[in-house]
């Protein structure tokens, strides 16, 4: 069944998933470009979390696939949060970050994408933008922001 309508729109970002063979990065580049011009705050990342899980789950279902490769509102919701929070001069260490961890997917990241429906297909990526943003977090911490120095001052 050929799936037309609002929730092909939404979970495919307007027709973005369908223009490379990587849509999942170029998905989460188009992110980060845009997140230059909309400002990520925790409204934005809850309603693109609530509409991708429904838009998602229903494209999903109504076509011939659980997770759809054109499918990449978790991608967007993903990279978003792996930036929420940081200037953006650490969004490009971010997308890197949450590729990788899109990509090989360690636990629990790949338990996640088994949840049924929007929400399997969104989970696994929220959870990487999680971790990329805690990780980025950490790395900046250590390193820009003295906790080396602290962490050395407790020897």
């Amino acid at each position: 069944m050929k799936v037309t309508g609002w929730e092909k729109a939404v979970s495919t970002c307007f027709g973005l998933g369908f223009l490379t063979r990587m849509p999942g990065t170029v998905a989460s580049f188009a992110a980060v470009l845009a997140a230059f011009a909309i400002p990520i705050n925790i409204f934005v990342l809850a309603a693109t979390i609530v509409i991708g899980v429904i838009a998602s789950g229903s494209y999903a279902a109504k076509g011939s696939a659980e997770d759809p490769p054109e499918v990449v509102i978790d991608e967007v919701a993903g990279m978003w949060i792996a930036l929420y929070g940081h200037a953006p001069g650490y969004f490009i260490p971010a997308l890197g970050l949450f590729r990788i961890f899109d990509i090989v997917k360690p636990f629990p990241i790949r338990n996640a994408e088994k949840l049924p429906g929007g929400i399997g297909i969104m989970a696994d990526d929220i959870i990487a933008g999680i971790f990329a943003n805690l990780l980025l977090r950490g790395v900046s911490w250590i390193f820009f922001s003295g906790g080396f120095q602290k962490i050395s001052d407790l020897w």
